[in-house]
């Protein structure tokens, strides 16, 4: 089992100025595991895209909150994006590249996708209430932690 080494909550209003903010918050925490500058960017890339999905998608007609959840381990990151909103009808579906529920505002359907590519692993989730969730994970390539929390 990994250990935990440190965790952080986020919460903000899914209004798209935010998703920058997201990202470099997300990214600022997992300095602290000494990750290349690659691992970094695709971070900021996936956590980009989950936050931007929950904007466009999640509250069409009010506003809303988006809730991260960052777990570092001694070799990795997992985080969870999530929503409260309408939801996805077809989750498969979304998943598949250039699938748009919104065409007409020249979305390319690609989230998801990026999100994969950028990430160890990437799910998507129905809450049990109502709104989406996203855990992305990303293994790093060195090991700055030791075991109990100390730096190596």
């Amino acid at each position: 089992m990994k250990q935990l080494i440190n965790e952080m909550a986020l919460t903000f209003k899914a209004i798209s100025i935010n998703e920058s903010f997201a990202r470099a918050c997300i990214a600022a925490f997992c300095i602290q595991a000494d990750p290349s500058l690659d691992e970094i960017t695709d971070i900021k890339t996936a956590v980009s895209e989950a936050v931007t999905n929950c904007v466009v998608h999640a509250y069409p007609k009010k506003n809303g909150e988006i809730k991260i959840l960052v777990h570092l381990y001694e070799d990795s990151v997992s985080i969870w994006i999530s929503d409260k909103g309408i939801g996805i009808e077809n989750i498969e579906k979304a998943r598949e590249p250039f699938y748009t529920t919104k065409p007409d505002q020249e979305r390319s359907g690609m989230g998801f996708t990026v999100m994969e590519s950028f990430m160890d692993l990437m799910d998507v989730f129905k809450n049990e209430d109502k709104g989406i969730t996203v855990k992305l994970e990303k293994k790093f390539k060195t090991k700055k932690f030791a075991v109990g929390g100390v730096n190596a």
